[in-house]
């Protein structure tokens, strides 16, 4: 193998797409000074030059001219009569530089070069990956679907990089085909078997808080901040703005003339529902507008529980829960505060609490219903069977059960 047919086979590392020319360069001529040590013991007298645009690798020996005869190592000294040859100006103790041809090397050492080359590219190249977006974590990327798999999909970037967006970081009306546009926001990176594994996330709250910033100016330029974010992707989130600018309007600048800024989030989110309040550090009005739209009578906090009692009117108990619970839910997690809903206003001398069947029914139970603004028999007769199923995580036969007990005291 002459030089020419060694630097063709090493051109095809030149374009590495994550490796610098100045790294590459170091990296070459680090795989070549490790051969020459391992062949002559020493690497001092070797000038090795590497011109990664061109692909081409050249090495010189450095050897001392000694008298005929007394060359003890040719690799590392040169006989006085070979030096003349080549300069006849020559003289006893300076140096000689001669090309060191790769034919010298042998096959065996030229494809143990080659591997020793392509192991530390690819470990340069999973590194410098690794790097890279280890510090784009909660940055969006874009990307497209390259293959969809049961539990995954698997994603590449703009340079070919392949991306993990799991399932359970899917929005699950989420449906993807090969081929297509996908963003997602970078969750996490880590190392696997030495290789860099990124998982995307269309799920997490910085995802939101990315689109905001990329569909309202006021939010990229700080001059709206996003204090809180919850989520129930696909189905409600509820996010908390301050404006540090008395003239801006935080929420209207959020929603948009007509709902325009929020419209596109809405849709890359699958039609999510986002409630945009404005925040406050005074709870009981923080949790008054995370329960929006319903209307609250009065609140009662206990802060050392972190639980807060809140009493409705019965016709807002239904808004202030919202669907499958998910308006009182995301209320909560926003405020800090376990949230128990009461109905306010004229009580039905007929009706019974709940507290008055704990004997019968496990206190467990009547906590999932009290959570879900049932804290009377009769609330939770009205509410029937699908809906508490569906609000709750009471079980079917559970609730058929406690509703029978609750009728029998009405029988």
């Amino acid at each position: 193998m002459n030089n020419a047919e060694l630097t063709d086979s090493f051109l095809e590392f030149k374009e590495s797409k994550n490796i610098d020319k100045q790294t590459m360069q170091h990296v070459l001529e680090d795989v070549f000074r490790s051969m020459f040590k391992k062949k002559f013991n020493t690497d001092k007298h070797i000038d090795i030059i590497v011109n990664i645009d061109k692909g081409d690798v050249q090495i010189f020996l450095n050897k001392e001219i000694v008298d005929d005869g007394e060359v003890e190592d040719p690799n590392t000294e040169m006989a006085y009569s070979d030096a003349i040859k080549i300069e006849p100006d020559f003289e006893i103790g300076e140096e000689v530089t001669e090309e060191f041809k790769f034919a010298d090397f042998g096959r065996r050492s030229i494809l143990s070069l080659r591997q020793n080359l392509i192991s530390r590219i690819m470990e340069l190249e999973k590194d410098s990956l690794y790097k890279a977006y280890k510090e784009r974590v909660g940055e969006i990327i874009t990307g497209e679907v390259y293959q969809v798999w049961k539990k995954e999909i698997l994603v590449l970037d703009d340079e070919g990089n392949e991306l993990i967006l799991p399932k359970s970081e899917q929005i699950p009306s989420d449906y993807f085909k090969k081929g297509e546009g996908v963003r997602a926001v970078v969750a996490k990176v880590d190392m696997r078997n030495s290789t860099p594994v990124i998982i995307l996330s269309r799920t997490a709250p910085e995802f939101l808080e990315r689109l905001f910033e990329l569909e309202v100016p006021e939010v990229f330029d700080g001059l709206i901040t996003i204090k809180r974010i919850v989520r129930e992707p696909g189905e409600r989130a509820k996010v908390a703005v301050e404006s540090y600018d008395d003239r801006v309007d935080p929420v209207g600048a959020c929603v948009g003339m007509k709902g325009s800024r929020i419209h596109g989030i809405v849709r890359e989110l699958r039609n999510e529902n986002i409630d945009v309040i404005n925040f406050t550090t005074n709870v009981q009005l923080l949790i008054q507008r995370a329960l929006s739209p319903a209307k609250i009578t009065s609140i009662e906090l206990n802060e050392s529980d972190k639980r807060a009692k809140v009493f409705l009117k019965p016709d807002q108990v239904s808004l202030a829960i919202g669907k499958g619970g998910n308006n009182i839910k995301l209320a909560g997690r926003l405020s800090g505060y376990e949230l128990d809903v009461y109905r306010d206003g004229e009580v039905d001398i007929e009706d019974v609490d709940l507290e008055e069947f704990a004997d019968e029914i496990d206190s467990w139970i009547l906590d999932e219903l009290k959570a879900i603004g049932c804290d009377t028999a009769k609330s939770v007769i009205e509410m029937g069977v699908e809906d508490l199923v569906q609000r709750t995580d009471l079980e079917h036969e559970t609730v058929e059960e406690v509703i029978r007990i609750l009728r029998s005291e009405f029988e």
